[in-house]
């Protein structure tokens, strides 16, 4: 299949996905929602992280001069807003109020925005690897049937972004010689280490809360994130990654 097939084939899974959320709509926010304090705060950070408009991306993908990706990419972005969306709405429901900012949001950003499309690609799939534990640990830990369902609806999207990612950071990767390679795994890994540790301390007594240890939390990222750097740069013995994004984060999730 040609790269640009691919991206079709997103642009078409995204515009799919939408149409589906139009049918169905949202939970019953009416209904209400009871959260500990410590979830509100934790979804407080999370709803900061998912509220970016999207512009540095766009205007990379653009730069990028692949208008198919482009288009698969504002679509990606505007799946990221109704995230911000929903977790909002469930904030209101519990009868809690939003955060305008947070310091790891911030730090986030600017790493993410500091070089071209491949570093904020590699930083925002590694943002996706945290996402997938935490919103199943939110599903299934909450208690609370407003939080599970919209858990459960932004977890299925998180699902997607993975691979998507994966296919772009593969073509970006193809390059790169493979003496450089190595290096690059280790950086990222690093990179990954790093974000977990943060999390692990910023939200872990919601995930207490929610019936998640550190270390099964810390796992199910390291496990995500191993068929992404696998498909984004396959080692010299390879051709092919050894296992498939998609069917990991649907596994975990």
């Amino acid at each position: 299949m040609r790269d640009s097939d691919e991206f079709t084939r997103w642009t078409t899974e995204f515009e799919a996905k939408a149409r589906a959320r139009a049918r169905t709509g949202d939970p019953d926010w009416s209904a209400g929602a009871t959260l500990h304090p410590a979830l509100v705060r934790s979804i407080q950070r999370f709803q900061v992280g998912e509220s970016g408009d999207g512009a540095h991306l766009i205007a990379k993908a653009d730069a990028a001069g692949d208008p198919v990706y482009a288009a698969a990419v504002r679509l990606f972005v505007a799946e990221e807003a109704n995230h911000a969306r929903l977790l909002l709405n469930l904030l209101h429901a519990a009868g809690e109020q939003p955060i305008s900012r947070h310091w790891t949001d911030a730090v986030f950003v600017v790493l993410r925005r500091g070089l071209g499309l491949r570093l904020e690609l590699m930083v925002l799939s590694i943002a996706e690897v945290i996402a997938i534990p935490y919103y199943s640990a939110l599903r299934d830990g909450a208690c609370d049937p407003l939080a599970t369902r919209t858990a459960a609806l932004i977890l299925a999207d998180e699902q997607r972004h993975i691979p998507f990612h994966a296919q772009r950071l593969r073509l970006a990767f193809a390059a790169t010689p493979p003496g450089l390679r190595p290096l690059v795994r280790a950086v990222w890994r690093g990179i990954l280490h790093v974000a977990i540790a943060v999390v692990l301390v910023d939200h872990g007594r919601a995930l207490r809360r929610l019936g998640c240890t550190r270390r099964e939390f810390a796992r199910t990222a390291r496990a995500l994130f191993g068929p992404i750097c696998a498909t984004a740069l396959p080692r010299p013995d390879r051709e092919q990654p050894s296992a498939n994004p998609r069917s990991a984060g649907e596994a975990i999730g």
